[in-house]
């Protein structure tokens, strides 16, 4: 398959991760899939229904695409997902805008899949928690994705669940391309995929212009 975008660092294939996926494999899955929720994506229709079908096509895919798979399936759908070996709390320190059935929302789960990488290579033990700012500037909505994830955040649960540069991170629902940014970013290696060409050219763009700062992740 010809990549829609390649440098030294990231490849885009745009295209549907449910044949692309069954070639690749990785290090680590790091994704956002969709939520079912009625989110006005380019080129798919995000009902609960076609949630249920990803889920059941694209999960055994992904757990053979790499050794860990780490994804933000949305409160509300933690269980539609299989039985993770653990769940990571993403804690947004300052988060008061969202509300929740409970409340206001400063948490978002992210299911975990495989043995912790840190423990698997005898690097000690991590904190279950990913603790963050929540973003307040709105300029990752502006890259015009209806979802984006917030790149500073991104890039330290990328570190959560890659301990090490050089290693491939896949991302089958790549979006506006936060998990290459932040793969690239701190010196990994990502393959992204992604239906939408519109989405794809905004995360070529995207990490074609980003510049190396390795050190600047704390």
């Amino acid at each position: 398959m010809t990549p829609y975008y390649q440098d030294d660092h990231v490849t885009i294939h745009h295209g549907d991760c449910r044949e692309i996926l069954p070639g690749l494999r990785g290090d680590v899955v790091l994704t956002d899939p969709p939520y079912g929720i009625g989110l006005g994506y380019d080129q798919y229709q995000d009902s609960a229904d076609n949630l249920e079908a990803l889920i059941a096509d694209v999960m055994p895919l992904m757990l053979a695409a790499a050794p860990v798979v780490a994804l933000t399936p949305g409160i509300d759908n933690i269980w539609r997902y299989p039985p993770a070996k653990w769940v990571l709390c993403w804690y947004m320190s300052n988060a008061c805008a969202s509300t929740g059935r409970w409340g206001f929302n400063q948490w978002q789960p992210l299911l975990v899949y495989g043995t912790d990488p840190f423990l698997r290579r005898q690097m000690g033990r991590r904190p279950d928690v990913v603790i963050t700012a929540a973003p307040n500037n709105g300029s990752d909505k502006r890259r015009g994705h209806p979802c984006p994830k917030p790149i500073e955040a991104w890039r330290k649960i990328l570190m959560r669940v890659s301990p090490a540069e050089g290693e491939l991170i896949i991302d089958p629902f790549m979006g506006s391309g936060s998990t290459l940014d932040a793969a690239k970013y701190t010196g990994r290696k990502a393959i992204g995929i992604e239906l939408s060409e519109a989405y794809c050219e905004i995360a070529a763009n995207r990490v074609a212009q980003l510049a190396f700062d390795f050190g600047g992740v704390a």
